[in-house]
């Protein structure tokens, strides 16, 4: 039946995430492969997260501005600023571009090792792949996303203080202290929670697309793309089960 076949992919999802969680907490994997991972995941992804954080701070100060000027309170840019960078826009674009540059080329990367034979040939010398190459993938990613999160959320928050000082004429005492009012320490735990939960789920996501790729280069190139539309879609759940769950806690 045609809606077993979503099911059965979902449960064999369960089963490889399992095992994967299983070789992480036994902590039996690769760890230079993870500093390996950790340098190609965080590192060179740096340039292309804080391009994108740096442009929409700037555009969301020129948007927000012109609409709380119809009501006499641009001096309250930098709050709302600073509350929707932290909160939604710093963890789920830095992950949204995670996705396009990490979670693509890690399933393209497998499925080409799956076609050529030498996950296969890991097999054979008695080598377990989800020790050896996914495992320090997955956790990297979940320990590097959250990092690039928190820069992502710095450097859209300077270049939005750089808008308001060109286009409204807010200084840097006015806009610090606006933007700290309102945080709470639940809005930094919740930016940085929702960072290591995409994280895993992109790591889990890229891994999987990757290995169960069929043996064709036109395979590859269809797991790359499943991995960004799931990468994303993913995103845009978890984050609303997550908002949901953090102003539950408290948040306002």
């Amino acid at each position: 039946m045609f809606f077993l076949r979503p099911l059965n992919a979902l449960g064999d999802f369960g089963i490889f995430a399992g095992g994967v969680l299983r070789v992480l907490f036994s902590g039996r994997f690769s760890l230079r492969s993870f500093v390996r991972q950790m340098d190609r995941v965080g590192v060179e992804s740096l340039t292309v997260v804080n391009l994108c954080s740096f442009f929409i701070g700037m555009v969301l100060v020129v948007q927000i501005a012109a609409l709380l000027k119809r009501y006499g309170a641009q001096q309250e840019v930098s709050s709302v600023i600073g509350l929707s960078f932290v909160r939604e826009i710093g963890p789920v674009f830095a992950a949204i571009m995670f996705t396009g540059r990490i979670g693509t080329g890690i399933a393209a990367e497998l499925g080409s090792m799956l076609a050529t034979e030498q996950i296969d040939a890991l097999r054979v010398m008695g080598a377990d792949p989800l020790r050896r190459l996914v495992a320090p993938r997955v956790l990297s990613a979940v320990v590097m996303l959250p990092v690039l999160t928190a820069i992502a959320d710095l450097v859209g928050l300077f270049s939005g203080f750089l808008a308001a000082l060109l286009t409204l004429g807010v200084g840097p005492e006015q806009f610090v202290y606006k933007a700290l009012q309102k945080l709470q320490v639940l809005d930094v735990v919740s930016s940085l929670t929702k960072a290591l939960c995409f994280g895993l789920t992109i790591g889990l996501l890229s891994t999987y697309l990757g290995l169960r790729a069929e043996r064709s280069t036109e395979a590859v190139a269809l797991a790359t793309t499943r991995t960004m539309v799931s990468g994303v879609l993913s995103i845009l759940f978890l984050d609303f089960v997550l908002t949901k769950l953090f102003l539950a806690l408290g948040g306002s």
